[in-house]
């Protein structure tokens, strides 16, 4: 195993698509419920703990080698909104295309013939982690810091944020992430014996309710 390979798939220059996406950050933004550096990193935490969550335990299962089809009806059940399942397969789909063209793999290959309108991202992002000879643990801190740091990078573009203090934001949760990804490899091995049920199924109203008001909008930023 390679743990430099982490590096490039968690990079955000990797040509996965997710710099298109805030992550709920454009509809928070116009909500008011993100304003500043403070009230980025609260949006940020309560996404990790909900939604991040979710994303790495999905991750971190799909690394172990767990049925991809099971799980991503898995995280089709997780995931209330149709906007957010939709982009959920629009980012799959194109980090599936990145993926296979840097680490070429029969398995995400036979995860393309599967789903070829997209499976949802984190069930993709746990086999390219597989695919780059990388584990559940890697796979658990890549979903789980992705999905802080698309809405810190959305936010620096939405309100002319200073780059400095929305790096500060993610650095106050550096802690979050250990425990995020601590709690989604512990359920992520659970599912060997128990099944996806194990899995977190952290709700998160307002992001859903977020995104689809954000999917009726006529001009965005963002795709979701």
């Amino acid at each position: 195993m390679s743990r430099a390979a982490l590096l490039v798939l968690a990079d955000g220059r990797f040509p996965a698509g997710g710099h298109a996406h805030s992550g709920g950050a454009e509809a928070a933004v116009k909500a008011g419920r993100i304003s500043g550096a403070a009230s980025l990193e609260e949006f940020c935490r309560g996404r990790l703990h909900t939604a991040g969550l979710v994303a790495a335990g999905l991750s971190a299962a799909a690394a172990l080698g767990i049925d991809p089809v099971a799980l991503d009806r898995a995280a089709d059940a997780r995931t209330p909104s149709p906007a957010l399942r939709v982009a959920a397969r629009k980012l799959g789909r194109q980090l599936l295309r990145a993926a296979r063209a840097t680490w070429p793999s029969a398995e995400l290959d036979a995860l393309g013939r599967e789903f070829p309108r997209g499976a949802h991202q984190p069930v993709v992002l746990g086999l390219a982690a597989r695919a780059a000879g990388l584990g559940p643990v890697d796979a658990a801190y890549c979903a789980a810091y992705e999905s802080v740091s698309g809405p810190a990078s959305a936010t620096v573009r939405l309100l002319s944020l200073d780059p400095f203090d929305a790096t500060r934001a993610l650095a106050g949760l550096a802690p979050d992430v250990d425990r995020v990804a601590d709690r989604a490899v512990e359920a992520a091995r659970k599912v060997v014996d128990e099944g996806v049920d194990a899995l977190p199924a952290g709700s998160a109203p307002l992001l859903e309710i977020g995104a689809e008001v954000h999917a009726g909008w006529p001009v965005r930023l963002f795709a979701s």
